[in-house]
């Protein structure tokens, strides 16, 4: 485990998936505590898969590889690679373990800084192959809720804005045994605020696509926002375990997502997905504001 902090808040990250596992102001934790009986996870990245395949596996050039739920970066052990007292960056690179069932080389940069009272994480996936690089990656992370012991999560609300403005609704993908359906509904908002319900991840995550939104914040029952999640993605999630009453919520960017029902399993026609060309590098990722 690392640690980096500054004046308002520590951060604590796990060298095994450069995942963050801890998120701590005024002795306040605002995340997930990887408690199995609910998500043995707290923050994990996504890559080089957001979501899950079809029927498991994936073909790329004529050849089919298997591929489990988000990829694989979030069980490797990443190396640090840069550090300081309030930021750090970890780094992993192709393996013949990464190749056999990935085949591609690449470098994946996750880095965390604290600037104030914001978690900016940032990540950079460079090419280091001789040809053209698919890829998704997508954040993960999970924030209490409810926080602090302060009444049930159905006292919570999430509050959705766009260019900082409220959103009055959104356009929610539906999934289906993991991949994503042709059926959508439209979530109302009472001026961006939605109240969350027992039923409301029932059919799990919640997929939002085409940037319609750009900042999701949790509500506390007392009408405060204890965090805000800022993003430049062109989709995103929010989702808590299926019919667990789990106590917390998670918000996540994406650059990609689940296939759909139906998609023949090709690489190069994976909806959302990303090209990189030999020697060229990406960069995304997305900040948390905490209250």
């Amino acid at each position: 485990m690392y640690f980096i902090e500054n004046d308002y808040m520590k951060a604590e990250i796990n060298a095994k998936g450069a995942e963050l596992a801890s998120l701590v102001h005024d002795d306040k934790e605002y995340l997930w505590n990887a408690d199995a009986r609910y998500w043995a996870r707290t923050a994990p990245v996504l890559f080089p898969f957001v979501g899950s395949v079809s029927g498991g596996a994936y073909r790329y050039e004529g050849d089919e590889y298997k591929m489990g739920q988000h990829g694989f970066a979030r069980d490797m052990e990443f190396e640090l690679c840069e550090r300081t007292e309030d930021s750090i960056c970890f780094v992993l690179r192709d393996s013949g373990e990464t190749f056999a069932k990935y085949p591609f080389h690449f470098s994946l940069y996750v880095g965390y800084a604290l600037d104030g009272n914001t978690l900016r994480v940032n990540w950079k996936v460079e090419n280091t192959d001789t040809k053209e690089l698919l890829f998704s990656i997508g954040g993960h992370p999970a924030f209490l809720c409810p926080i602090n012991n302060k009444g049930r999560q159905t006292d919570y609300s999430l509050l959705l804005k766009k260019n900082g403005q409220p959103v009055d609704s959104v356009l929610i993908g539906v999934l289906a045994d993991g991949l994503l359906s042709d059926e959508s509904f439209a979530l109302k908002t009472n001026n961006g605020m939605y109240k969350i319900t027992e039923t409301m991840f029932d059919r799990d995550a919640l997929i939002i696509e085409n940037q319609q939104l750009d900042e999701v914040s949790l509500v506390a029952p007392d009408g405060d926002t204890y965090v805000t999640v800022q993003f430049d993605t062109p989709l995103m999630g929010i989702w808590s375990p299926t019919k667990k009453q789990a106590p917390f919520v998670c918000i996540e960017p994406w650059y990609g997502r689940c296939d759909r029902v139906g998609f023949d399993g090709d690489l190069k026609k994976r909806e959302y997905g990303n090209r990189l060309a030999p020697g060229e590098a990406f960069e995304g990722g997305f900040e948390v504001k905490i209250y």
